[in-house]
């Protein structure tokens, strides 16, 4: 027994010294697997031997298995090798970028937080462009050299990222998305009519968008833009549609997903998901001087004002709270928590141990350790995308600073070229006369994070994180006990409006904190829209490469992807179906 242990040890040694850097990117040599796993293990591995015809004898206190300990090894690099040329099959479409970079001298369009600004809050050429060669060399040293303002206390959000490599799942080089709107476009006029005005109803129940005055102020003027934004009936925006997502079941049932008002169960305890949030008209970043400062990278000078009283989720200052300090993979683990409570019927009907295998329970395959695992995988995973896409190639101004390129214009600081129909808005005329500026009223003292916008870092860990989800469970499956919270958020009644399923649930999840990083001023729409599609694109690759591996007869996982389109991913393919 100890002399077998040996010989294993020592075949696991001639591996890892013997490999050659050709292996990578060409299929494992006959010879090679001869030398550092012995050559019935390889021949098998090659397809020189039936795997069965391998199979030990069974001996009282040896380990047991349908192969040697070699050939196992030989089908786990295969396995992954598969994976890994499956990440080549067929060219990537080039990544669009819109073009503003190069059409705009002063970089007016693109993120520049934290680094050297004149008085307009234009970034320093000079500094802009030693972003731009860090992220073309991609030498650690060049991105040492990238200048902050003197006054910066904030730091940039980790650019460096952009070129980390996965090796789970597709590489965030591998994703692709449509160019951001362009700076002078009439898309990113109305996406900013929606910024605002989610700002000034900021503080207004999602229980009486219905009925409220300023609410029907919003819904009137986003009509009268020429690209109106975001779901609609007949053609228009509507009270029922105001800041909704655009995915199968957003506009079933109340603004905010189950799984962000529904008791999560937690081990031993159990967590009621109220929360403390600012107080009413706590808004920040409507003076100019303080607006140069946080360009620059400064860090805000007064605290959000709490209200002491925790409530559920019930306005968008609610919500903007949550997702200002929420963890990456938080809202999906909670809503796999609560899925998995419901028992195996709650289960996709492709998972073997809902009613397939009878006599064996689910646990480490199709079980609870396995969806948590996958959905907080996900969630980092996404972040590679969404940080090749940011940094890489869109490089997209935040929201707050397009405010500040409007306050400029309109007091002839300087023309920009931003497009009328939101210059000449009621939200832009509504904020300038409570406020004295056209700056957009900032939940987040800190104004936004310090990397570009497009697309969501909270978009793309919703999609991704969602995608697994919908993945996992039975998207059919009716939420028992569905509840909506008070106008006060102080309890939840319950809801008895039309069914909710946990496929429309899981995409308003996604939407809600996708959107909802829009009503604290940091995103607009197409940052989040777009950026769930950059996540979903990552999980997909991580479920196909995740349903090579089980040992159960296993029909493949399937799901609806937020374009509607159903999938079926079995044995590292991709089906439509």
């Amino acid at each position: 027994m100890f002399e077998q242990d040996r010989k294993s040890s020592e075949s696991e040694s001639k591996v890892a010294t013997h490999e050659q850097p050709q292996e990578e990117v060409g299929p494992i040599s006959r010879r090679g697997l001869l030398q550092g796993i012995g050559g019935a293990g390889a021949l098998a591995a090659a397809g020189g031997l039936s795997l069965g015809a391998l199979k030990p004898q069974i001996a009282a206190g040896e380990e047991i298995g349908p192969t040697t300990d070699n050939v196992r090894r030989a089908r786990a690099a295969r396995l992954r090798r598969r994976a890994a040329n499956a990440y080549l099959a067929g060219p990537l479409p080039n990544q669009p970028c819109n073009g503003d970079e190069d059409h705009y001298s002063d970089f007016r369009a693109q993120f520049s937080k934290c680094l050297p600004h004149n008085r307009l809050g234009e970034v320093r050429p000079n500094a802009y462009r030693a972003l731009l060669r860090a992220l073309s060399s991609g030498d650690p040293g060049d991105f040492d050299a990238i200048p902050l303002a003197a006054v910066a206390q904030r730091r940039l959000a980790n650019p460096q990222s952009a070129l980390k490599f996965e090796l789970t799942g597709l590489d965030g080089w591998g994703t692709r998305m449509r160019p951001a709107p362009a700076f002078a476009s009439a898309e990113i006029a109305a996406e900013m009519g929606e910024v605002y005005w989610q700002a000034l109803t900021r503080d207004v129940p999602f229980r009486d968008y219905g009925s409220d005055g300023l609410v029907a102020a919003g819904v009137a003027d986003l009509n009268a833009f020429s690209q109106t934004v975001g779901p609609q009936v007949g053609g228009q925006v509507t009270p029922g549609t105001l800041f909704r997502g655009e995915t199968p079941g957003d506009l079933v049932g109340p603004y905010i997903s189950q799984f962000l008002w529904l008791p999560v169960p937690y081990g031993p305890s159990t967590i009621e998901q109220r929360y403390t949030t600012p107080i009413p008209g706590d808004d920040r970043m409507t003076d100019y001087r303080e607006w140069l400062a946080i360009q620059r990278g400064a860090a805000p000078s007064v605290p959000l004002n709490f209200d002491p009283q925790q409530r559920y989720i019930r306005d968008n200052r609610g919500l903007g709270e949550w997702v200002h300090t929420d963890v990456v993979f938080q809202g999906y683990f909670n809503a796999a928590l609560i899925m998995l409570s419901y028992g195996s019927a709650a289960l996709s009907p492709t998972n073997p141990y809902r009613d397939d295998i009878t006599n064996q329970g689910n646990f480490v395959s199709f079980g609870a350790p396995d969806i948590l695992d996958l959905v907080t995988k996900a969630g980092r995973l996404s972040l590679t995308g969404a940080w090749y896409q940011k940094w890489s190639v869109h490089r997209r101004l935040r929201p707050e600073v397009f405010a500040g390129r409007l306050e400029n214009q309109v007091r002839h600081r300087k023309y920009y070229g931003i497009h009328s129909e939101i210059v000449d808005s009621d939200a832009v005329a509504r904020v300038f006369a409570a406020q004295g500026t056209r700056l957009l009223p900032m939940a987040f003292p800190e104004g936004s994070p310090t990397h570009p916008a497009y697309p969501a870092g909270h978009a793309t860990i919703a999609g991704a994180c969602c995608t697994v989800l919908k993945a996992f469970f039975d998207e059919s499956f009716e939420v028992p006990g569905p509840v909506e919270a008070s106008r006060d958020g102080l309890s939840l009644d319950p809801w008895y409006g039309a069914p909710l399923t946990l496929g429309g649930e899981i995409n308003k999840l996604a939407a809600n904190i996708s959107i909802g990083r829009d009503a604290a001023g940091v995103h607009y729409r197409s940052d989040g829209i777009d950026g769930l599609a950059v996540g979903e694109a990552q999980a997909i690759g991580l479920l196909a490469d995740y349903s090579r591996t089980y040992n159960e007869n296993f029909a493949g996982y399937e799901l609806t992807r937020f374009d509607g389109q159903r999938i079926r991913i079995r044995n590292g393919s991709v089906h439509h179906i």
